[in-house]
């Protein structure tokens, strides 16, 4: 018999007013909404309810107190707040403040008396021993992250330009001017005529060593006085930069160009159909994987001081001509019944521009910089300094996987010193943390089963912070290690999941410190480690009077490799593992990217996390699964899925099914999945290639052919199309459709830019043509990107989801 949901009118008095920080609830209050049951309209309504967790923290100069900003009640905008240490109250700056506060993405003079920083676009100094602050800029153009020279020169850019700002004087000067053009000056090769019309005509001749007289005297005038802004550096007009970085000495420029091409790919399109004019409006959106030719980066260093310009060459990084996809374009070409092409001369490759260095980190001195490149088709990454001598890029560490390198993570680098550089690598399998002097052997600071991210190296360049999973997969602290190496030290202790921020002086840390069933909150403790302050209190009283669903962590043995699966386990409060009748159970199959769900912190899927409450409450058994592919396991568990995925995930799948039926008392006939995007494309490939294991499932915002998805994540895993058909032939659910025989909804949002509503369209024709009309349902939701925004869109969903299971697996 299907449960009743509660009376609406119920609802209604439950959901109240959004809660902020501050708000408080009576003992009497919070006892009357315990004793209520959850219910899907609460877990689906407008998050505000839970309180709003603090955002972008980050410290003073001063050390004294911290920033933070928290998203307003009922509105989309976030207001910063300003925490004194000492008393522990946080005060919400006034519009006036928001201008006047010390920004967050400063950077130190040599001497490290001096900040600079921009804020909402115009570029500030604090003086650190007075707290004097000084605007530099006023104007309506963002001068970008700024660059100090020296002691007494900001520099910053502006389009390809660099200027610098003279602190004593105020003077701001021209430092580099880079242009996308031919350069006038050039000596063209003179044609025929040219030269017929020199020889002929004393009037052509005069005019044009009149005209040379003028461009060396120019020179000689530039050249006598510091005073002429410098001559620009001509690039060419077929090409478009893509990276432009200057030393911190001033001297040199890296710029990175692509050869202008009009091969970008051909974009897809989306309609919209509400909007406000009534009429339907078609939107250009990403181009599908495999549609354009990636691009080769070439580098050219720019030295200012002596006004040389060269390319940098690739050529003696190792494996830079060797071509790991040659094998599977080989057995291609073959199945094709084509001749096979080898690829000759140098890969692409180009600047990892994920992280806010944008791929660059120069020395200390600037006199030599480190570059984290990546090849195009993702098979080896290279960390690489400048040779001065020979022009070209001197490799200091290589590595290759035959799946291919991760670029979501495990990609911090940077200096020591002049001499001394610091990376993270999968290459023994796990993440970790390696030092090296330029030119020698690399030394490991951490080893083991476990992963290092978020490294940082202390103010005084003692030690490094990382974040590591030491205990427990699905547990991250914060650590330490002395730069020389030696033993780790815990810093934090606190269980769940942690991140960092260190202060200007390097003696306390700010903890972004969550629980399973407690949102994010910040928290202050000593950078040597011991008890940790509580610093904020954001969660609201009315989501802490729910009597929320403790997971358990258990391990799944698996049947295909030595590791388990980790998961996240929900039992119903009064669960009974010796009763009669066997419990339904739901499987949720996370989002991917590079995620890992079962961790012990709180969940990106903050509303799955309260709809399995809600499930168990209804009798349910939940299983949130670390499937293979998911993050933080290791580079095996990553690389599981390379070309084939959608298997070993059924197979994970299966094996949670069975472990719960074995030791949590499920009937194994009334196991149900459902997951969204990657979730929603397994629960495809769980319904349609092992129909027999699962009783039900919900796919949302589901790819269904990944030939149709973007190419930088899909290329990774399934190479291109062209190079690697079969991978996506046996990876794509649209493929296996015709397994189809348990009931399946589909739901999609209309405005979906990520995982076009597309795929659901021709998935659902693929069915209709199967004659599957008895098995599936769809859902549209016409005004929805990929992550739903309307709360009643939201609910929609989940209950049909919700209705799913209750009509299928009891």
């Amino acid at each position: 018999m299907k449960k009743q949901l509660i009376p609406q009118r119920l609802v209604q008095s439950l959901l109240g007013c959004a809660l902020l920080v501050s708000t408080t609830v009576s003992t009497a209050a919070s006892a009357a909404i315990q004793a209520q049951p959850l219910t899907l309209n609460k877990v689906m309504s407008d998050p505000d309810w839970i309180g709003n967790a603090p955002q972008n923290a980050y410290w003073h100069s001063d050390g004294q107190s911290i920033y933070y900003q928290q998203k307003l009640v009922g509105n989309k905008e976030k207001a910063w707040y300003q925490l004194d240490l000492a008393s522990k109250q946080a005060k919400k700056l006034s519009d006036k403040e928001l201008l006047e506060r010390d920004g967050s993405n400063g950077v130190l003079s040599q001497n490290k008396l001096l900040k600079a920083y921009n804020l909402n676009g115009d570029l500030y100094v604090r003086y650190l021993e007075t707290g004097e602050v000084r605007q530099l800029t006023k104007t309506l153009e963002n001068e970008g992250t700024p660059i100090f020279i020296g002691n007494q020169s900001v520099a910053y850019r502006q389009g390809n330009s660099f200027y610098s700002i003279n602190l004593n004087d105020g003077l701001i000067s021209h430092l580099v001017d880079v242009r996308l053009e031919e350069n006038p000056d050039k000596e063209q090769d003179k044609s025929f005529l040219d030269q017929q019309q020199t020889r002929y005509f004393d009037y052509i001749r005069q005019k044009q060593e009149q005209r040379e007289h003028d461009k060396k005297r120019k020179q000689q005038i530039a050249e006598s006085s510091d005073r002429d802004a410098p001559q620009p550096w001509y690039l060419g007009k077929d090409k478009e930069i893509r990276t432009l970085s200057l030393s911190p000495n001033g001297r040199y420029v890296v710029v990175g160009t692509y050869d202008k091409s009009d091969k970008s790919g051909k974009s897809d399109n989306m309609p919209r159909f509400v909007t406000e004019d009534g009429y339907v409006e078609n939107q250009e959106v990403r181009a599908l994987v495999g549609t354009y030719e990636p691009r080769h980066e070439t580098l050219h260093l720019l030295d200012l001081k002596n006004r040389e310009q060269y390319e940098l060459s690739y050529e003696d990084l190792p494996y830079i001509e060797d071509d790991p996809l040659a094998d599977i374009k080989r057995d291609t070409a073959r199945r094709q019944d084509k001749k096979y092409q080898a690829h000759e001369g140098i890969r692409n490759v180009s600047i990892f521009n994920w992280g806010s260095d944008r791929g660059v980190q120069w020395s200390p001195d600037g006199n030599n910089a480190l570059f984290m490149l990546f090849s195009a088709d993702n098979k080896d990454r290279w960390i690489a300094t400048i040779d001065f001598d020979d022009k070209e890029l001197e490799n200091q560490h290589h590595m290759r996987d035959k799946a291919w390198i991760n670029d979501w993570n495990f990609n911090d680098f940077g200096w020591i010193n002049n001499k001394s550089i610091y990376y993270t690598s999968e290459e023994s399998g796990f993440s970790h943390l390696y030092t090296k002097t330029l030119n020698r052997s690399a030394d490991a600071l951490t080893k083991g089963r476990y992963v290092v991210d978020s490294v940082n190296l202390s103010p005084d360049n003692k030690f490094f912070y990382y974040r590591a999973n030491k205990k427990h997969p699905g547990i991250f602290e914060v650590y330490r290690v002395a730069v020389g190496g030696g033993e780790s030290q815990a810093v934090t202790n606190l269980g769940g999941l942690n991140d960092y921020t260190v202060s200007p002086d390097g003696s306390q840390l700010i903890i972004e410190h969550s629980e399973a069933t407690k949102p994010k909150d910040l928290y202050l403790v000593s950078s040597k480690g011991g008890d940790a302050t509580q610093l904020t209190d954001t969660v609201s009283d009315e989501f802490k009077s729910v009597n929320w669903t403790q997971p358990e962590y258990v391990e799944i043995p698996s049947r295909d490799v030595d590791m388990p699966i980790h998961a996240r386990l929900y039992k119903p409060a009064d669960f009974d593992a010796e009763r009669a009748e066997q419990y339904p159970a739901v499987i949720f199959i996370h989002g991917a990217g590079y995620l890992q769900n079962a961790h012990q912190g709180w969940s990106l899927y903050f509303r799955e996390f309260m709809f399995h409450s809600f499930l168990t409450q209804q009798g349910y058994v939940v299983l949130d699964i670390d499937y293979r592919g998911s993050a933080n396991y290791g580079r095996d568990w990553r690389t599981a899925i390379y070309r084939r995925m959608g298997t070993p995930e059924v197979v994970d799948l299966q094996d949670g099914a069975n472990w719960m039926a074995s030791n949590v008392n499920v009937d194994r006939s009334k196991v149900g999945i459902y997951g969204g995007s990657y979730g929603g494309f397994l629960t495809f490939m769980g319904l349609f290639t092992a129909p027999d294991e699962f009783a039900a499932g919900a796919s949302l915002r589901p790819v269904t052919d990944w030939a149709h998805y973007n190419h930088g994540y899909t290329s990774n895993i399934l190479n291109t199309p062209e190079v690697d058909p079969v991978a996506y032939e046996r990876s794509s659910p649209i493929e296996f459709a015709e397994g189809l025989n348990k009931p399946l909804l589909i739901a999609h949002g209309m405005v979906d830019d990520n995982v076009f509503f597309k795929d659901t369209v021709r998935l659902v024709q693929r069915l209709i043509e199967l004659e599957k009309t008895e098995y599936f349902e769809t859902a549209i939701y016409p005004i929805e990107p990929h992550g739903f925004t309307e709360p009643s869109s939201w609910l929609d969903e989940y209950k049909r989801i919700y209705y799913l299971f209750e009509r299928h697996l009891k």
